[in-house]
């Protein structure tokens, strides 16, 4: 017969041993985790660690269990307040440990009776999430800042406005602690005046007598970009021997490093400066000097748009003064008023050059679609010759396709030219274009609709285009000969993110959305240009 305590023994050593490798199994799965894990009492000391917990303390072992956690890893002079919080329920917090930053977790263990065991935690490395995290948040800062630049380039309506409202755009999306704009002075002095500012002032501006002369209140950033026409970056204000007499006047205004951008005319001669400060040293990156870079050449061709624009205006309002004043003269005037007539009909020509012009700007910011209007604009014209329409209203047609992508001067040059996919907040940008480009027309007096034409070139017959989702007749005839030339002539050509289609892929795509997104007749006349009569683009 066998004997019971002997039985009882061998159960008992069979438990401690499934108990034991239960155990060994346990620590080996926490070991093989790559972020910290370690166990602590009431006290907090620490039961178990895993390797990782090990690696991070930098000690053995037998040097880690027993002691309290928060004088191992990571180093305090108190447990985390979630260490304290979990003894009620499961908490977490982030906690900084030199260069790298971890997601602290901290839970409770009890028995059945709910007596406590002991605490689990958990340390997850979250650096690199961080500084994505960062660097989204940075790029969105970025194109929000060239989205309210652009904004402002499109809706100004004086010289003023503009600069201040791009002044107080960077202030406000990148938060630079002062930013100002200066035109350039040929007077004694060399001066330079103030035109605009935003942020934090300080009375240092009224008091400084800028000056671009090669003298030493002219050493500073803003003096030298004017005389060399270049980009001047000054990282730390306060060490710069280049400008001492400036540093003792800026850092008491917590000006620490500055960027001076000048501003050029369509000559490169320089007529301002764009001054950026910052209340960190070392806050120039490269990616921000290139953003900076292009805001001050956006703001430059704002400039240089308004002056084209008060020109013209000047000029229109003399003209139609001296046809005024020639109407109540007698006979002999007559010659002198078709003379001014003539000038008149040349001054519209003229009009019509500077919006081509205009719209060459666009192109030379998307080297990808540069002729893509001219083309589009060929095309329409053609169409609508084939519809056997006025030739007035085919001239407008055609003004209006050179200009039909304007307002992609709103758009930031980046997406323009993006080699892959866009964003959908990217391609929300895009579609504000059609808009953007009726704001800056809607103002120009021409004897046709052609804002609204550019407004409905991407409207289609069933409501599905934009920015209105016009149907059917709401569209202008003009729109929709313009929307079937840009769909033809963008899927043919090549884009920065795919080749060109050809010209039958494009054909096929307008005959299959032939009466729902595109007008019936304007298809069959695109067909028939291209199919029988050999059209082709230049």
């Amino acid at each position: 017969m066998s004997d019971p305590t002997e039985e009882l023994r061998h159960e008992l050593e069979a438990a401690y041993k499934k108990i034991e490798q239960a155990h060994q199994e346990w620590m080996a799965a926490l070991d093989v985790i790559d972020d910290p894990i370690f166990l602590h009492d009431q006290q907090f000391r620490v039961l178990r660690c895993n390797k990782a917990y090990q690696r991070c303390a930098g000690m053995p072992f037998h040097e880690i269990i027993g002691r309290l956690y928060y004088e191992i890893f990571p180093k305090a002079a108190a447990p985390l307040s979630c260490c304290l919080r979990a003894m009620e329920k499961a908490e977490e917090e982030e906690v900084t440990v030199g260069a790298a930053i971890y997601r602290s977790r901290a839970f409770t263990i009890h028995d059945e009776q709910g007596a406590y065991l002991y605490s689990v935690h958990t340390l997850e490395n979250i650096t690199e999430n961080k500084q994505a995290e960062a660097a989204i948040q940075h790029a969105n800062r970025a194109l929000a800042t060239l989205s309210a630049v652009n904004r402002t380039l499109v809706r100004a309506a004086s010289e003023g406005e503009l600069l201040q409202s791009i002044c107080q755009a960077i202030v406000q999306q990148r938060g630079y602690r002062l930013v100002w704009v200066g035109y350039v002075q040929h007077d004694a002095n060399k001066s330079i005046k103030i035109m605009a500012r935003a942020g934090h002032d300080e009375g240092y501006l009224d008091t400084m007598q800028l000056t671009w002369a090669e003298t030493e209140r002219g050493m500073g950033s803003s003096g030298r970009a004017i005389r060399s026409g270049a980009t001047q970056i000054n990282q730390d204000i306060a060490n710069d021997p280049l400008c001492l007499r400036e540093s003792n006047e800026v850092c008491h205004c917590g000006y620490a490093a500055s960027i001076a951008l000048p501003l050029l005319n369509g000559d490169n001669a320089v007529f301002g400066i764009l001054t950026v400060y910052s209340d960190e040293v070392n806050a120039f990156t490269a990616d921000e000097i290139a953003l900076l870079e292009e805001m001050a050449g956006d703001m430059a061709f704002g400039v240089r748009t308004l002056h084209i624009r008060r020109d013209r205006d000047l000029a229109l309002v003399k003209n139609q003064e001296q046809l005024a004043q020639l109407v109540f003269q007698n006979k002999e005037k007559e010659k002198r008023a078709a003379e001014l007539v003539i000038a008149n009909n040349k001054l519209q020509d003229s009009l019509e050059d500077t919006m081509r012009a205009i719209a060459g700007i666009v192109e030379m910011r998307d080297p990808y679609t540069a002729g893509h209007q001219v083309r589009v604009a060929d095309l329409a014209a053609a169409i609508a010759k084939q519809m056997a329409l006025p030739e007035e209203q085919i001239h407008a047609i055609h003004l209006a396709g050179t200009v039909h992508d304007l307002g992609k001067i709103n758009i930031p040059a980046e997406i323009l030219s993006k080699p892959g996919k866009i964003t959908d907040i990217e391609f929300s940008l895009i579609k504000i274009h059609p808009q953007a480009g009726y704001d800056i027309l809607k103002g120009i007096d021409f004897p046709w609709p052609i804002a609204q034409m550019v407004l409905q070139h991407h409207e289609r017959l069933d409501g599905s285009g934009y920015p209105q989702g016009l149907k059917g007749e709401a569209i202008l005839l003009e729109a929709r000969i313009l929307s079937v030339a840009d769909v033809v002539e963008a899927m043919s050509s090549h884009r920065p993110y795919r080749a060109g289609l050809g010209i039958e892929v494009a054909l096929e795509e307008i005959t299959k959305q032939r009466g729902i997104h595109f007008d019936t007749n304007v298809v069959d006349a695109c067909l028939a240009l291209f199919r029988e009569q050999g059209y082709s683009f230049a």
